[in-house]
């Protein structure tokens, strides 16, 4: 159990690390233009830029905090946060039709599910 967590948050880790530095650092026309990026003609680019930091912030708090052993308790609340992030990606590519997309979140929401449940619960770094 404790290695399928691990390998979980290091996939996750893996996908919030490409979208933090893609929105982090493409420009926003950019962005807009690539597949799945309609939305973010319709948000701000700092809206966009601050996804981008808080996605990069999960990619750390995923894997670094419990490989390093500080505060590993963030691992879970970071699986947590992560889930609140794909309800919102949900919506909005539901809201555009993009129901492709919604299923790439649901298989995300899912791992963070996996996550969350196993690090606050058999598998806790605090236990």
């Amino acid at each position: 159990m404790n290695l399928a967590l691990w390998i979980a948050a290091g996939l996750l880790a893996v996908v919030a690390l490409t979208g933090g530095v893609t929105k982090t650092f493409v420009p926003v026309e950019k962005l807009a233009a690539l597949h799945g990026g309609g939305w973010t003609a319709d948000v701000g680019a700092r809206f966009v830029r601050t996804l981008g930091v808080l996605e990069l912030l999960a990619a750390a708090g995923l894997v670094l905090t419990a490989a390093l052993d500080v505060a590993p308790v963030l691992v879970p609340v970071t699986a947590v946060c992560w889930i609140v992030l794909m309800v919102g990606a949900m919506i909005t590519h539901g809201r555009r039709g993009e129901f492709a997309l919604v299923a790439v979140n649901v298989v995300y929401l899912a791992l963070a599910v996996f996550i969350a449940w196993g690090r606050f619960g058999p598998e806790s770094f605090t236990g």
